[in-house]
Order: C-alpha cells, then structure tokens, then sequence
C-alpha cells in the first residue's frame, strides 16, 4: 500500500508562520500589501532550527520541536502581573497525578503545596499574594498508578503593571532637559573626548543655569574605538558594558598613587599630544584610547601590587564588584583581553570571525587556558569597566544632590555589532542566516539592511530572559530614565534572510508582553522611568501597549503634522510623551534651516542626481514656510512676521526662540532640546547611509563646558531657555527654590 504523500509547502507555512510568529504578509509605510514570499519563510525557519529540505522534513521537524517543548510539565518561564486574574501557570499532566509544589522567592523563603491534577487541568494555581522579583518554580510530578517522579522546574518573574516615574511626574508635573553626545563636550582639562567630570560639570551648569531636570547622553556602551567603522554608539561590541573612552583617568584614586604614571602624563610629549587632541576639530577616537590605555595599565599594575595581593579594603570592594557581575564581566573581559593579545601578534586580525578556531568558542579549551594564563590581562579589563561604573555612579549621585528629578538619561542602542564581544559570548542567542533591517519607505526606498542578526526568542525563554533583563539593568544602572532605541524591537522586527535584500524580508514577531512587563519591573526596582523611540512604521497596538505599561512615546517637531500638513498645535500634543526637537540622525534646527543636511548628503554622494537634490530643496522650503505659518498660529511669532523668513538660510534668534517656546509649551510630560540646538549648531552628529564620506559619531560641542559656564553668549541661550522652562512651569523645583531667573 503506497503512503499518503506529504502536503506541499504551502499548506504547512500558514500554521508554522503563526507558530513562530513569522508574518506571511503586511503593509508598508505607502499602505501597500506584500505577500511573503515563500523563499523568504522557508529561509526564516530554516534560521529557526527547522529543517526545510522538503515538505516532510519541515512537518517532522516541527513536529519534533512541539514533541520537545510539551514533554515538560512546565515552560521554562512564566511572566506574570502582580494584578488581575488569580495567578496561575501552564501546566502538561495526567489527571490524577499527585505533584508537589514549591515557589523559592528570591527573597530566600520558600512556600509549598501538594494537590491532586485534575480533569482537564491546564493550569497551576499560585499561592498569593504574589512577590515582584525573580523567583523559582519546581514541581515533582507522581504519575496515578505508581512510576518514576518527574521533577520540573521553571523561572517564576512577576512584575508590575507599569514602569517607574518620580513623584513630581506622576501627579502631573513636567520636565525638561538636554541633550549631549558625551564623547564631542569640549573642556580644558579632559584629553580630546568628553568624560565623566565634563558631564559633572554638565549636568550642573544645566539645573543651576537652564534649570532642566536631566541630561540625556547618547549610549555609553564599549566600542572598538576605531574609525570610521567601529565608533557608532549604536553598534556597539558589548551592549551591557561601557567605553573606556568616557573615564577621567586623572580622577581615579590609583592616579594620584602612582608616581609613574603622574610623571608620564606631566611629561612634554603626553601633554602635547593631549593639547593637540583637545585643539583637533573631531574627536580622534584611537588616539585619546591609546593615551588612555596606557595610563590605565600603570594605574592597573599599581593596583594589582598595592591592593590587590594586600587584600585592601578597595580590593575587597573590586572582588565583591567582580562577584555580583559574574559571568557577564567575566567573557567581556576575556573576550577583551583575546582580542588585544590575537591583533598583536597578527595585526590582520581585527574580528573575532577570523580568529584562529579554538579562541572563536567562549567554551572551549583553548580560551579557558587563555583566561587562566593570561588572567592579569582579563582583570585589567575588569578594573577599568570598575572604574567607569565608579565615576558614572558618583555623577548621577551628584545629579540628583543638584536637586534634578531624573538626572541621567541613558540610551539602550538597538543591536551590537555581530564581530563584538556579545555575539561571541552568547552566540545562541541570535539567529543565524538572517540580517535585521527595515522594509522600503520614503527614507530608504530599497528597504534597509542593518547587517546585524535578530535575537533568537525561543533561546532567550528557555534561559529565563537573563541576558534581556541584564541588558536592561546594566543600561539604566546610575541614571533616572532609559531610552529605548527602536523600541518596535520588542514587538516585531523585520528579517532579511541571507542571500535576499530588504524587498524580500517580513517581519518576525517578539513576546512584547513578556518583554515589556520586564522592562516594567526594572524600571521599578531601578527607579528610571522609560522613553520608548517609535518613530518609523509603527503599528497602532504598539502605542497601545506602551500606554499601558507606562512607556513615554517620542514625538518630533519635524514630524508631528496637524490639518495641511502644518505643525501640530503644540497644546494637542498628548501628555505622555517625550517631545524633541531633533535627532542624532536629522538635522539641526540651524541645519535644518539652512538646508545644510542636504547639501552634506549631496557631498557625501547619496543623493542620487540633481532631480531629486532639487526636490529635496522645494521641499526644504515648504517645509519653512509650514513652520513659520505654525508658530504664528499658535502665538509664538508675531502675525506680521515675514513669511519669506522661510527662504532665509540663517536661523535667526526670534525664530529660535519661536521654535523651543512651542516646545516648552506642548504638555509632553518631558521635552528634550539637543545642545546643538540649544547653541544654534548647523551639523548633526551622524549622516545615516554614512560611514567615511561624513565624520559620524566625531563632532565636539560649539563652546566648551568652561564656555558654558562663563561666557556671555552661552549665558544669553541660557537665560532664553531658562525664562521658557519657567513660563511653561517645566523648571526643576531645586532651580525654582533658587530664586535665579
């Protein structure tokens, strides 16, 4: 008797698609529909683990990994609501099985319980009230009739219903604050990058003069350092630890010990060097690392002979820092010390791919001997990642003695860099045969590729969201509030399968509610509120979820349109949001003006011919003239203000001053002005579709952080924006008991 032939492809990926949460169709920005296409699902599941050889290996192997997934009573994890519904859990077990319960809460106490399963159970019922944390769920299993004991066990999260805000917000206030790249902050002491004393004194001058609640910094994480192509903070080597480049190496406590590496600093050809670095008109990220670097190895090996075999109090503080890190540090640190051993020996080895094999498993043999033989090297990593958690924690302690509500505001970049330390760490974690992008829009009408891979969902359950929470932990830690780069991330993204381009991706969605209620405990416990960036195709149920979770939206002066297509009157701006004048990836209010983000994408040769650079100019000046139409309707400009200002190039003071009232007057729970457009600079900091043609990432600030203080024309933008956050009531209550105006 012949068998029954396997059905074809296109039976089996409809279910599949809604299994793994792969969307087999959607709509682009113009409203259009696209049908996925079939190579595109085979490919994604592929990625997944599945086999698509032929039709019956993808129904076996699906069917296997189902097998898999239901031979455990338990998932491997359960997020739940600290509210509503009675809590409970899945659970897979034959009526009449005896099982034995025990919640061990993360607190150290445990509650147990026995029962009987029975018909039809799905669920387990939790004892209550329940306890927000991370906790432990075991069950052992007595099937009805005798047998052997099954024991399962699970990680319990239970997490609030929204995330944090300060007190002041939460019943109805406002705030407003500023935002710096760190790295481009100019002062006469630091060594050609911004550093954590430059934004000390930041983060002073802005509540004491302007009288805003917080400073937003770009993201801290570590990079390579090197240029052009590994100095993006958004794509970063290691999301959970920061760059080196950012510590004042005179400031740590070990400088000031170490009579070699005072002389060494104080010596002519380090302080020439320093001087040419701060008088150099972009930051030179190898170079500032590379006097860093060598400082930081003599503070090091002072510490390693001083404190360390002596068992000082400082060095029992590092060893218990160590301790609480675990093995997150640990294969940074190795991973670091790797990558600087391997380059010296062969400067062709720049990423970790092309390493010899034994050091590209974290795992393995070769780089455990490393690690023991070499473990000076990895500690030194350590110390240095020690002290940058140091001096940020001692800012943001400063920040909030300062009276600011919030004080650091932090950003969490979206992916790392698929040759950095996390995805040599923790490759299981991302999927492989697939590129994270964005599909065709009016910025990018081919679709976008980002050339990093997705996180792997399935494998991230299966170990509890660890890595997840940690990632956000890490990159609140010393701050007030976190924003969220791309935050559609926890909902959907969209995957590229290798070998296809942007055209032929779809997006793949994420366990948001999961993610979210995380999100939402972290931001409890850290006591940061959250910025969620939605800017793009964003579907409506996203907003919806972030309502609900508490998350602020980001709304954008360029962006935000009312009835034709003028800007939105600033008073029907909603109040749960962050409202911005620009971005690291747009224009300057100044640039913006004077079409300058135009002109540098003509030179940098991604404007392709003279029609559309034209276009763009028409359009620029539509653009203008909306604006200056909108800021006279709602009050900010007289009604005779000139409408041929839009064809000016300058940004002139009333229209500045025009510009960050209507701002300051929408009532968004917290406005945000770039310091470029608080100090009228024309070039933003990165040009997207950029990496050699435009000095991305590398711009310094127009004044000094001395200038800021002490000048009189920084004390005219100053006492501009200050007079704003007053009028509007979104002064910091310490600046408002200050009396200054």
């Amino acid at each position: 008797m012949e068998s029954m032939p396997s059905p074809p492809f296109s039976q089996l990926l409809p279910g599949l698609c809604r299994e793994f949460g792969i969307d087999a169709e959607y709509w682009d920005i113009w409203g259009r529909h696209h049908l996925t296409e079939e190579p595109t699902l085979l490919a994604i599941l592929s990625s997944l683990g599945l086999d698509t050889e032929s039709p019956e290996r993808l129904a076996a192997s699906a069917a296997e990994r189902r097998r898999r997934q239901e031979s455990s009573p338990l998932d491997a994890v359960a997020v739940l609501s600290i509210a509503g519904d009675p809590p409970a859990v899945p659970l897979r077990a034959s009526p009449g099985t005896q099982l034995a319960a025990a919640i061990y809460w993360e607190s150290g106490e445990a509650e147990r319980w026995d029962l009987a399963v029975g018909p039809g159970q799905t669920t387990l019922s939790l004892p209550e009230p329940l306890h927000l944390g991370y906790h432990d769920l075991e069950v052992v299993l007595r099937p009805p009739g005798g047998g052997p004991e099954t024991r399962a066990c699970q990680r319990l999260i239970v997490a609030p219903e929204k995330a944090w805000l300060p007190d002041s917000l939460r019943e109805g206030g406002l705030a407003a604050g500023l935002a710096v790249s760190l790295y481009g902050l100019r002062s006469d002491r630091n060594w050609g990058a911004g550093d954590f004393t430059d934004l000390a004194e930041l983060a002073r001058w802005v509540s004491t003069s302007l009288g805003a609640g917080f400073v937003a910094l770009n993201p801290l994480h570590a990079l390579h350092n090197r240029q052009p192509y590994n100095t993006s903070p958004y794509l970063p080597l290691s999301s959970y630890y920061r760059n080196f480049l950012y510590l004042d190496v005179e400031a740590i406590d070990d400088f000031d010990l170490c009579p070699t590496a005072v002389r060494l600093v104080a010596g002519p050809r380090f302080q020439a060097e320093i001087a040419a670095l701060r008088a150099s008109e972009f930051v030179e990220y190898e170079r500032v690392a590379r006097l860093k670097r060598a400082v930081l190895r003599l503070l090091f090996r002072r510490f390693l002979r001083e404190e360390w075999c002596a068992d000082t109090a400082p060095a029992r503080a590092f060893r218990k820092w160590i301790a609480e890190e675990g093995d997150l540090l640990d294969r940074f640190a190795i991973y670091s010390a790797l990558d600087e051993r391997l380059h010296a020996e062969n400067r062709s080895l720049w990423i970790w791919p092309d390493w010899p094999p034994e050091y590209r498993d974290p795992e393995s043999d070769a780089v455990k001997e490393f690690a023991s033989r070499y473990w000076r090297r990895v500690l030194f990593h350590k110390y240095v990642q020690w002290q940058i958690h140091r001096q940020l924690e001692l800012v943001q302690s400063h920040a909030l003695a300062l009276g600011m509500p919030i004080g650091l505001y932090h950003d969490l970049a979206l992916a790392a860099d698929k040759c950095g330390s996390d995805l040599w760490a923790y490759r299981p974690f991302f999927v492989e045969g697939c590129r994270v992008g964005s599909p065709p829009d009016d910025f990018a009408p081919d679709g976008q590729d980002w050339a990093f891979p997705p996180p792997n969902s399935g494998i991230h359950r299966e170990n509890g969201y660890r890595l997840f929470a940690e990632s956000i932990r890490k990159n609140a830690r010393h701050g007030g509030a976190l924003r969220i780069d791309h935050v559609m991330r926890f909902f959907r993204l969209f995957w590229i399968p290798d070998g296809l381009t942007a055209a032929h991706g779809t997006y793949v969605n994420e366990p948001w509610r999961d993610l979210l209620r995380i999100l939402a405990l972290e931001s409890v416990r850290g006591r940061f509120l959250v910025v969620g960036e939605d800017l793009g195709t964003v579907p409506p149920p996203l907003r919806e979820a972030m309502e609900r979770f508490g998350m602020l939206r980001y709304k954008l002066f360029y962006f935000e349109k009312g009835s034709g297509g003028l800007p939105l009157p600033c008073s029907e701006y909603p109040r749960n949001v962050l409202v911005s004048s620009t971005t690291h990836d747009l224009p300057t209010l100044a640039g913006f003006w004077a079409g300058r983000d135009i002109e540098a994408r003509r030179a940098a040769g991604i404007l392709n011919g003279a029609a559309l650079y034209e276009r763009q100019k028409a359009e620029r000046l539509d653009e203008k003239r909306r604006m200056v139409e909108a800021l006279i309707r709602d009050g900010l400009l007289p009604a005779d203000f000139p409408m041929e200002a839009a064809g000016w190039t300058e940004l002139t003071g009333e229209l500045h001053n025009a510009v960050i009232g209507y701002l300051v007057n929408t009532p968004a729970m917290l406005m945000l002005l770039n310091q470029e457009d608080l100090t009228k600079e024309p070039d933003q900091q990165n040009m997207p579709g950029t990496t050699w043609q435009y000095p991305n990432w590398r711009r310094k600030t127009r004044f000094s952080v001395d200038e800021l203080q002490h000048s009189a024309e920084t004390s005219g933008f100053a006492l501009m924006f200050r007079v704003w956050l007053e009028r509007s009531g979104r002064l910091s209550a310490a600046a408002l008991g200050s009396g200054r105006t």
